[in-house]
């Protein structure tokens, strides 16, 4: 089995490495962005999964329930926790 919780750490780090941060200092990024990243698509290998994940664990958050290459490629993914 996967270890959720090590996906959702790698999945913070590439957010982290991928996005940029708002006036806020909230860090985000466009799940097109994330989705077609090379080193995101050799770790991940349920990439939606691991971030409905870390949304049920209030890690990140983004609009909607699944997100779909190429139609939700502009949706912002935030990162709540630092």
């Amino acid at each position: 089995t996967m270890n959720v919780e090590y996906e959702i750490s790698l999945l913070v780090e590439e957010i982290r490495r991928l996005g940029t941060k708002n006036a806020d200092g909230q860090v985000s990024v466009k799940f097109g962005v994330l989705f077609a990243d090379e080193r995101c698509a050799n770790l991940f290998e349920a990439l939606v999964g691991t971030l409905k994940a870390a949304k049920r664990r209030k890690i990140v958050t983004y609009q909607g329930e699944l997100l779909l290459q190429g139609v939700h490629d502009n949706v912002d993914i935030m990162l709540l926790q630092d």
